[in-house]
């Protein structure tokens, strides 16, 4: 996935243009969500292509159409704009996009964290303290840069002790080859080929702000409220192919397989990425994840992050100016809830009500 984000500017154009939109949510038997290159969302692609969403969507008289978009921000971007009825993000991105530019989103399937997918590699330094005073290259804004952050936090350093150096997710490896280059933030498969690299050191990653990198199904929340089939038909797909992939079987190795080479790699490869991914297999777990506090506080973490840098847009007078739902309570603005985490749909799954 190309987890970068798009300029603030963009963000308040696309703003402007969704509040224009004439809101209405009817109900409907017709839907498409979008998805983008990454080990969590490989899995939508699995499932088109064996017709798992096709059986749960005829199961409920329904069609979902599933569709690939190779720009990441532009899937967003089109969700937002009202393309789609749902879209893989994280939960930076959904707060900062669709959330921002007042569409109400929400996480209908809360499908992994990254658990060391994100990193900080320094050149000729094993330390994460060492990266004081450094040029730092790394896509601005993008979920790794907030990764950054917080891995400065934890050594008593902030951005104002470096330097960051807005680099495309095309050029970092190349970037890094160079003798100018010595710190970058990425993920993979950028950080593993950058690691590997001669006098490189993996100083800090997201297995150490575990949960807080949070991979989604966003769906919107007027188009699931009104259509409840929509979203049962989503969830009792995305767990069926959990059950594939996740079997230590031939069925479950083919899935794998089909996955990796859609994305690029092969099964080790995929395989490799999954290992620095906490995937939520079991619906169980993802309802446990959602109803945890510590998820309120990782948005707030993010909200704060997201509005330093201004991708809450020019209005937002601060961190809270949009209110994001959790189960155990809203962070910010309850007058103004447009992001909101709910675990009923995979509940449901998990009780084996879907």
């Amino acid at each position: 996935m190309t987890r970068s984000v798009r300029k603030t500017a963009a963000v308040a154009a696309l703003a402007l243009f969704t509040s224009l939109m004439p809101v209405t949510a009817l109900a409907k038997d017709s839907f498409s969500i979008c998805w983008s290159i990454y080990v969590g969302w490989m899995p939508w692609d699995y499932g088109a292509q064996q017709k798992i969403v096709d059986k749960w969507a005829d199961k409920y008289d329904i069609d979902i159409d599933v569709v690939q978009i190779n720009d990441y921000v532009e899937s967003i971007n089109q969700y937002t704009a009202g393309a789609y009825d749902g879209c893989a993000m994280t939960n930076m991105d959904a707060l900062t996009i669709p959330a921002a530019g007042g569409v109400d989103s929400t996480a209908l399937i809360v499908g992994d964290f990254s658990n060391g997918n994100d990193g900080v590699v320094l050149k000729g330094a094993d330390t994460l303290a060492d990266i004081k005073g450094q040029d730092v290259n790394l896509v601005e804004l993008s979920v790794s840069h907030y990764m950054l952050a917080r891995g400065l936090e934890s050594v008593g350093l902030s951005e104002k002790d470096l330097t960051v150096v807005n680099t495309s997710d095309a050029d970092l490896v190349s970037a890094y080859t160079s003798d100018g280059v010595t710190a970058v933030a990425t993920w993979n498969p950028l950080l593993s080929e950058i690691t590997r690299m001669p006098n490189s050191h993996k100083v800090f990653d997201s297995s150490k702000i575990p949960g807080e990198i949070i991979d989604l199904m966003i769906v919107n929340t007027e188009t699931l409220n009104a259509n409840p089939n929509f979203g049962k038909a989503l969830t009792g797909a995305w767990y069926e192919i959990m059950a594939t992939m996740s079997a230590d079987d031939d069925a479950g190795k083919a899935a794998r397989t089909f996955m990796g080479q859609a994305s690029g790699t092969d099964l080790a490869g995929y395989e490799a990425q999954l290992a620095s991914t906490r995937m939520f297999y079991q619906p169980a777990e993802a309802v446990e994840f959602v109803n945890s506090a510590a998820l309120k506080d990782t948005m707030q973490k993010v909200a704060e992050f997201s509005f330093d840098h201004g991708l809450l847009g020019e209005g937002a007078p601060d961190a809270g100016f949009i209110g994001i739902e959790t189960p155990s309570g809203v962070y910010g603005n309850k007058g103004n809830i447009k992001l909101r985490f709910i675990p009923d749909y995979m509940a449901m799954a998990a009780e084996g009500k879907l």
